[in-house]
């Protein structure tokens, strides 16, 4: 593991953001959706998530997740991410998604 500055940490912009809409991504190589995400002030954002196993689209709407709204947008097939969802592998390497305990407003910032 290689330390990283307070610095370098503060660069990284993980903000908390509500699911508006999930679609199903077929066209991705591995099981996806394609999540549609309010971040408050940052605005609304598209990202794919591999969490087709853990998670049915239903459920996904209105939940608040944290997602890097920093990184350069990811071209995915014809599709373009444009913010990076955060989660953990379980023991099968399926992804749990990182959640937020209470509600908070969108945009805030993970410190």
């Amino acid at each position: 593991m290689q330390p990283i500055t307070w610095n370098d940490f503060e660069k990284v912009e993980l903000r908390a953001g509500t699911i508006l809409e999930v679609l199903d991504f077929p066209e991705a190589r591995k099981p996806a959706y394609k999540l549609k995400v309010d971040f408050g002030p940052f605005g609304v954002k598209w990202s794919s998530a591999q969490i087709t196993r853990h998670y049915m689209k239903e459920e996904l709407v209105g939940r608040q997740i944290l997602g890097i709204i920093n990184f350069p947008e990811k071209q995915i097939g014809k599709f373009m991410s444009q913010f990076l969802v955060t989660g953990l592998a379980d023991e099968n390497g399926d992804i749990v998604l990182t959640a937020v305990e209470r509600v908070v407003p969108n945009g805030s910032k993970l410190i």
